[in-house]
């Protein structure tokens, strides 16, 4: 029986070795079997590749083509090519130690001439995926529909005006269900990524958010229909790539799914270098999402704040992923979401060994983020100061505010004959960032 082909020949799996380790190649922070509250850290942080980056990434940019040529991509059928890259996937993932894997539907396979022709492409590759799965144990964290490259969605696609366009999304988002129900998804994300506009010069805006609102309706219904009992995620995106998304933020997307009655049926992937794009801090997003139980996954990258656009850099930022870890924790988690690598190579990096590099870097970063937002909460001295800066709505008046007991006669009243001027209390914000401080050093 023929051996398979080793994609990556000189790299062993991933091993934790500890802080004090010299090897590039090992985990100092992430020890997949550690175990906290009876689950292992594999288990808390359910650690997802993105396929697009990793494995269809050129490092190509508007400026100039790919630089980035892998010995997997050579062939001149694109199925095949598309099944040996698979493999390469797979074999990444285990050594990488990632239990997840996430996929648009036009990653993994290649168009056809034709929707029916595309659709048994992708049946083919699914088949492939399916049995690479079950030999390798790697689950499928979410599917989703690329529903922005192709240029009939030039225009957008749920919100496109053209409703033949609507319609070929419509069976490709179909499709991309099914096969996600195939292999086992969890859950099922929506990025807009053309559902926008560039001018309102040309644009019915009210209707295309209903077009868009009746879309996900559609989606919801597909997907009792077959049976797929998996998470629906909105992934909000600002400015790119149109001018004005729909999608903008956290806030933009509640509103969007309560004005349209979606509330229930989708919660928010919710990606660090989107939030910065919008102006938000990660953890902004992350707390907005969580105030009203809609945090549902994480996209793990970062932007880079000198540059105005979406460059999806592996996040070391411990800082930043302890802040947000804080609130993730804080939420209760992630439910059957998880943190995926939506995070790319720079265009000069080259090598087969940098995907290694910088996924382990992202997941020790995680992993040390994670470990230290657990020591703060168990500490207790920063919930204990925010608790005691809102005491005053434990009880009394201030419990009847929050209760809405009371109304302004009742409120003006207490302060002119009782309360008089308040009295001012520091905020402590330089106080507080040197505790964080403590804990990061």
């Amino acid at each position: 029986m023929k051996k398979p082909t080793q994609h990556f020949p000189g790299i062993a799996p991933i091993r934790f070795e500890g802080p004090g380790t010299d090897n590039p190649l090992a985990f100092r922070h992430y020890d997949p079997a550690e175990r906290f509250d009876g689950r292992t850290l594999e288990e808390h942080l359910r650690f997802s590749v993105a396929y697009w980056h990793s494995f269809r990434g050129t490092g190509g940019d508007p400026f100039g083509p790919g630089t980035i040529q892998r010995p997997w991509e050579q062939g001149r059928d694109p199925l095949a090519v598309a099944k040996v890259r698979l493999e390469a996937g797979f074999e990444f993932f285990q050594k990488i130690r990632s239990p997840f894997w996430c996929f648009h539907d036009r990653d993994i396979a290649p168009e056809g001439a034709t929707l029916a022709e595309t659709n048994r492409n992708l049946d083919k590759v699914v088949a492939h995926a399916k049995a690479l799965q079950k030999a390798t144990g790697v689950k499928l964290l979410w599917g989703t529909a690329n529903l922005f490259s192709h240029p009939r969605y030039m225009c957008g696609a749920a919100t496109n005006p053209d409703a033949h366009v609507f319609a070929y999304a419509a069976a490709q988002v179909k499709k991309a269900l099914e096969v996600t129900l195939e292999l086992g998804g969890q859950n099922y994300v929506f990025w807009g990524g053309r559902e926008g506009y560039e001018t309102l010069l040309n644009t019915d805006l009210k209707r295309e958010q209903a077009h868009l609102a009746a879309f996900l309706h559609m989606a919801v219904d597909y997907a009792k229909e077959i049976g797929f009992k998996g998470q629906f995620l909105i992934e909000p995106k600002p400015k790119e790539p149109t001018k004005h998304q729909y999608d903008f933020d956290v806030a933009s997307g509640i509103a969007f799914l309560r004005t349209f009655g979606l509330e229930k049926h989708f919660k928010f992937n919710i990606e660090t270098n989107h939030a910065t794009l919008a102006g938000h801090t990660f953890q902004h997003e992350i707390e907005t999402a969580a105030a009203v139980g809609m945090l549902g996954s994480i996209d793990a990258n970062t932007g880079d704040l000198l540059l105005g656009w979406d460059t999806d850099q592996f996040n070391t930022d411990v800082r930043e992923l302890t802040l947000a870890m804080l609130s993730i924790l804080k939420a209760g988690g992630l439910g059957t979401g998880g943190f995926n690598f939506d995070a790319k190579l720079r265009r000069t990096s080259i090598d087969p060994e940098d995907l290694f590099h910088a996924h382990i870097g992202g997941m020790d970063a995680y992993a040390l983020a994670f470990k230290i937002a657990r020591r703060i909460i168990a500490d207790g001295q920063l919930s204990l100061f925010v608790a005691d800066r809102y005491a005053s709505y434990d009880s009394g008046f201030g419990r009847d505010i929050e209760r809405r007991k009371t109304g302004f006669r009742q409120l003006d009243a207490l302060v002119q004959k009782k309360l008089g001027e308040p009295k001012p209390r520091s905020a402590k914000q330089e106080y507080l960032e040197n505790l964080l401080a403590r804990y990061l050093h």
